[in-house]
């Protein structure tokens, strides 16, 4: 399986560092390393996530209010 970061979701994650880390002091590190964390489990648990938009796998992240 291939995964390709869009422009879009980069910018998504680097809005949602910087939220983070304005609500408290090491969130917006915890933030990027829980999503890259999801990330790298698509390729572990490869074809167990739904999908979405026809071809998409979709995974919802377990701490954060976002979808990868």
């Amino acid at each position: 399986m291939k995964i390709r970061l869009l422009d879009s979701a980069s910018r998504d994650m680097v809005d949602g560092y910087r939220f983070y880390k304005q609500q408290s002091e090491g969130l917006g590190d915890y933030f990027l390393d829980s999503l890259y964390s999801d990330i790298d489990s698509l390729l572990v648990f490869a074809g167990v996530h739904a999908v979405h938009f026809g071809k998409y796998y979709r995974l919802l992240s377990k701490r954060f209010p976002f979808a990868v």
